[in-house]
C-alpha cells in the first residue's frame, strides 16, 4: 500500500501533565476533605486521573509524600513583625492558622526539624529576628514556642474531632457530665478545682491560646531584658 494510502494508526491518548507540585496539591486537598487516612499514592494518582506507577517518577514512597505535604503547608507559617517579641507571636499564630486550616498537620508537626525550602525559609525568617539574644538563645526560645504552639492547636484539634465523632458539642458534653462533677465537688476533696469551674471566666479558644501566648512571651522577654 502506498504511503499515502496507508491509515494512520488510532492516536494514543496524551498523558495527563504531572509534577510533584501537583501531587502535593493534590495530596492535600485529599487530606483537607477527609484526614491523612484518605492519603495513599493509589488515591492521589485517581484524583490525578493518572496510573500509581506514574507518581514513582517523582516520589519513592508515602513518607516522602508526606514529607511533601508538610513543607507545602510551612509556606503559609511566614512570621513578620518588628523585635523577637512580635516575630515569635506572629510565628506562632501563623503555625495555629495552618493546623486550623490542615487540621492532617497536627498530626506531623513536632519531631525531628523539617529540612525542605519552606520550613528552612520559615526558620531563617525567626532565627534572623532573633540575632540579639545571642547565638545559642535563639534554638531553646524557638522551640519553647513551638513547644506551645503545637501542644495546644494539637488539643484543638482533639477537641474538633471528639465532637465530630461523639456528635456532641462542647455544651451538650458539658450538660452530660455536669451532674458527674457537682457530685465530685459536694464531697469537698476538690475545693480548688471547683472554684476555678464555678468563679472563673471561661474562655474561648482564642482567648486561651493568646493569654497562654502572652504568659510564655512574658517569660522569654524578662529573661534577655535582665
Amino acid at each position: 500500500m502506498l504511503l499515502w494510502e496507508r491509515p494512520e494508526p488510532p492516536s494514543r491518548p496524551a498523558l495527563a501533565p504531572l509534577s510533584r507540585e501537583l501531587i502535593v496539591r493534590a495530596a492535600i486537598r485529599l487530606a483537607d476533605a477527609d484526614g491523612l487516612e484518605a492519603v495513599s499514592l493509589r488515591k492521589v494518582a485517581a484524583a490525578l486521573d493518572v496510573g500509581p506507577m506514574r507518581l514513582y517518577g517523582y516520589i519513592d514512597s508515602k513518607e516522602e509524600l508526606l514529607d511533601l505535604m508538610v513543607d507545602a503547608a510551612h509556606a503559609e507559617i511566614r512570621p513578620a513583625g518588628d523585635g523577637p517579641r512580635e516575630v515569635l507571636r506572629s510565628l506562632a499564630e501563623a503555625m495555629r492558622r495552618a493546623v486550623r486550616r490542615h487540621e492532617w498537620l497536627a498530626d506531623l508537626l513536632g519531631g525531628r526539624p523539617q529540612l525542605g525550602p519552606e520550613a528552612l525559609a520559615t526558620s531563617e525568617a525567626v532565627m534572623s529576628a532573633l540575632d540579639d539574644l545571642g547565638v545559642d538563645a535563639v534554638m531553646p526560645v524557638v522551640s519553647a514556642v513551638n513547644a506551645y504552639t503545637i501542644g495546644a492547636v494539637r488539643r484543638e484539634i482533639a477537641e474538633r474531632r471528639a465532637e465530630r465523632a461523639t456528635g456532641m458539642d462542647q455544651e451538650r458534653w458539658q450538660a452530660e457530665l455536669g451532674p458527674y462533677l457537682m457530685r465530685s465537688f459536694a464531697t469537698g476533696k476538690l475545693p480548688a478545682l471547683a472554684k476555678v469551674v464555678h468563679d472563673a471566666v471561661h474562655l474561648d479558644a482564642d482567648e486561651t491560646f493568646r493569654i497562654g501566648l502572652d504568659c510564655l512571651l512574658d517569660g522569654i522577654e524578662a529573661r534577655f531584658s535582665r
